[in-house]
């Protein structure tokens, strides 16, 4: 069937019925669109040539009957192609009491778009579906028309790009060693000795320095295309505007952030973005995505209508059941996205396959990932869910899946996920600061998570290495931080220092704040080794945040999701400075790789697996099979047996020490004896200093007896 245009300043467009197929496809002599409504009785589609055009070159109103397949309409338009504009307008019943808010002023994003063009502004009026001026708020209704804007899909193919022979590293999740980081954040320091800071070309600048450092996957915070421009606090001892710089406010999800770009070449982000996968492949290095799809940027009733919101308001997001103009906020953002609806669902799986198939990813960290085990009426139903639908999903077998297992709303569901999820363990983070702080009461529980969380995790026939065990990510004190303040400093954020936790179990060691007190210095730089100890001796998937490995702060800000400035940038002058720190998580990276011990494939028994007399792993107090898990005990050692068959092994290992000391005093720790003659050596002892600390040949140790520091960690191999 062919139809004729019934807008446009060139007849060169004609178009016909096309096919139901949700985004655009390209092909040899035209475009097909398609596009999901189920209440919207009228359709058009409009073409700009650029984003900054207010009249489209073409425009046409789809045929309800001819250019409707179901609930998807679509439309063939010949001789158009690559890098051309376009958006929707949906005609339809405004009645947010109703769950409805149609308003075909607004020119919709095609939520399958590979690219935007142009720049969301949260201060121009137009995009808002009601008068922001009127008293009756979100109940008006806006006859501004938001083609103004500038935000406007692409038509892009994302097939072009030549991979030539890459291949996913494809590295087991048990040796896995995971790098959070940021990519603006990372190098836009101008102490970051990279030519194109603050961009994906800047972290392939950066490559020699992640092998370097050991890590075998980069997890990026969201590089969804998001606005940085969300109408934020100003900053109370400065005066800058605050920028949503983290990047939790997904516009679209399949289209890749232009904010990390270099240049000013629309789609090039594209290109960029490939790039920066492919160099880490050749390198051997993961990348892996944090992904959000639990809300988006179109936000409460009073947000603007970007996509969502004017394609099918009440399919796409969870509203009230009571009143149905105001949205559920599970996620803490103002809205929640429906993922228990089948279109929505399909929206998310077909966002992950594009990302694996197009994009090469090797893996997705799922923010606040329990709401997508959740159903309309918010109760938690996990096997049932989307969740076990990604796990299940064909194109995304081999695709690392980590889950973050709580929400806004009060959900905890660490260890519930199903069968294929890998999760970030919180309770891992808070027991390892509050033994490390001092606290008591703490001993049980660590052996508990150091055994790779068995409580949580052996259930449904999971692994170990399904806990991602980490002491500090983006959300949170930075590892320095952690052992310099005893309370946030969140004023930049012009919160009243209300915003973020306050559960950070953090300690200062005497002052609050950075200081030039040598003995303070020297306990923090010890405390920090004892984390990244504890961290890489126990069993499950390491995760460090950026920075950290030289004592990166954020001047005690525990909530920087604002500050594109000096508190989060990655400041590379303190790599110099704390040049022993980085020495003493490389080689403790390095010792985890070498050790498949530390990286085992199935659970502790406590029995001799092994056949050599000694249980797979013992725990010990200062006197060996004595362990203290009384309330005031501070102190735990353990040995592991390097006999013990593991699966990931392909020979035996070493046996491995480990005594923590959290207390104030030395202790005397006596250490097991070895059979068949095996002596003790020294790898690791955090109280001595640099290159002291990690010795790489190790010292054999003499005595029966070994005095362990106060606040310090050793570790002994046979």
């Amino acid at each position: 069937m062919e139809v004729k245009s019934q807008s446009t300043k060139s007849g060169r467009f004609k178009v016909t019925k096309g096919e139901p197929i949700l985004g655009t496809r390209i092909e040899d002599n035209g475009v097909n669109f398609g596009i999901y409504t189920r209440n919207g009785p009228s359709v058009t589609l409009e073409i700009y040539e650029k984003y900054y055009d207010e009249t489209p070159i073409f425009k046409y109103t789809l045929d309800k009957i001819a250019n409707r397949t179901g609930d998807v309409w679509h439309v063939f338009v010949e001789n158009i192609g690559a890098g051309y504009y376009y958006g929707w307008r949906i005609e339809g019943p405004y009645e947010p009491e109703k769950g409805h808010r149609f308003n075909p002023n607004k020119l919709l994003l095609d939520p399958y778009a590979k690219v935007l063009g142009g720049k969301l502004d949260f201060s121009d009026y137009s995009i808002y579906g009601y008068d922001r001026d009127s008293n009756e708020k979100d109940l008006s209704f806006s006859s501004l028309d938001s083609a103004r804007s500038g935000l406007k899909s692409v038509i892009w193919n994302c097939k072009n790009y030549n991979w030539k022979d890459d291949i996913h590293p494809r590295h087991s999740l048990n040796d896995l060693v995971i790098y959070e980081m940021h990519v603006r954040l990372f190098t836009i320091s101008p102490n970051s000795e990279v030519e194109h800071r603050g961009t994906y070309k800047g972290i392939i600048e950066k490559i020699n320095y992640l092998k370097e450092l050991g890590v075998n996957a980069v997890e990026l915070m969201p590089v969804f295309s998001f606005s940085m421009n969300d109408n934020l606090n100003i900053n109370p001892l400065t005066g800058e505007r605050l920028k949503n710089v983290w990047g939790y406010n997904p516009i679209s999800f399949f289209s890749v952030t232009n904010n990390y770009r270099y240049g000013l070449k629309i789609g090039d982000e594209v290109v960029q973005f490939q790039d920066l996968v492919y160099e880490l492949h050749k390198n051997g290095i993961e990348i892996i995505l944090d992904v959000v799809y639990n809300h988006t940027a179109e936000g409460n009733e009073m947000g603007p209508t970007l996509n969502f919101r004017g394609l099918e308001n009440s399919v796409y997001y969870l509203l009230s059941r009571a009143n149905p103009r105001y949205y559920e906020n599970y996620s803490g953002t103002g809205n929640t996205i429906n993922s228990s609806h089948y279109v929505v669902k399909q929206m998310i799986l077909d966002s992950l396959r594009h990302w694996v198939s197009e994009m090469h990813i090797d893996g997705f960290r799922f923010d606040l990932a329990s709401i997508l085990g959740r159903d309309p009426k918010g109760n938690w139903v996990g096997d049932l869910s989307l969740l076990k639908d990604i796990a299940d999903d064909p194109i995304l077998a081999g695709t690392k899946l980590i889950a973050e297992g709580w929400d806004a709303a009060g959900g905890y569901y660490v260890g519930d996920f199903p069968t294929g999820w890998a999760e970030w363990n919180g309770k891992f983070r808070d027991t390892v600061r509050k033994f490390i702080r001092g606290d008591n009461g703490t001993v049980t529980d660590l052996a508990t998570r150091i055994a790779g969380s068995p409580d949580l995790f052996e259930r449904r026939g999971r692994k170990p290495y399904h806990s991602v065990n980490f002491v500090t990510s983006h959300d949170g004190f930075t590892l320095w931080d952690l052992v310099s303040y005893n309370n946030k400093h969140n004023e930049a954020n012009g919160e009243n220092n209300k915003d973020g936790t306050d559960a950070n179990y953090s300690f200062n060691h005497g002052v609050e704040g950075e200081t030039n007190d040598v003995k303070i210095i020297k306990l923090r730089k010890q405390q920090i080794k004892n984390f990244i100890t504890i961290l890489m001796v126990s069993q499950g998937l390491p995760m460090i945040l950026m920075g950290d490995e030289f004592c990166r702060t954020q001047l005690g800000n525990n909530n920087t999701y604002c500050q594109d400035n000096q508190i989060s940038w990655v400041d590379w002058s303190r790599k110099n400075k704390f040049e022993d720190i980085f020495e003493f998580t490389k080689k403790m990276i390095n010792f985890r790789k070498k050790h498949c011990a530390l990286r085992r494939d199935r659970f502790f028994t406590g029995k001799d697996i092994g056949g050599d007399g000694i249980a797979d792993i013992t725990w010990h107090g200062v006197e060996p099979f004595k362990p203290d898990f009384s309330y005031y005990s501070r102190s735990l050692a353990f040995m592991i047996s390097g006999d013990d068959y593991i699966t990931n092994c392909q020979e035996k290992d070493q046996d491995i020490y480990v005594a923590l000391n959290a207390f104030d005093q030395d202790l005397i720790f006596e250490i097991p004896k070895l059979p068949n003659g095996k002596k003790w050596h020294r790898v690791v002892d955090t109280s001595k200093e640099s290159p002291k600390d990690f010795l790489e040949e190790p010292l054999k140790v003499e005595s029966p007896k070994y005095k362990v520091k106060s606040r310090s960690s050793i570790v002994l191999i046979s």
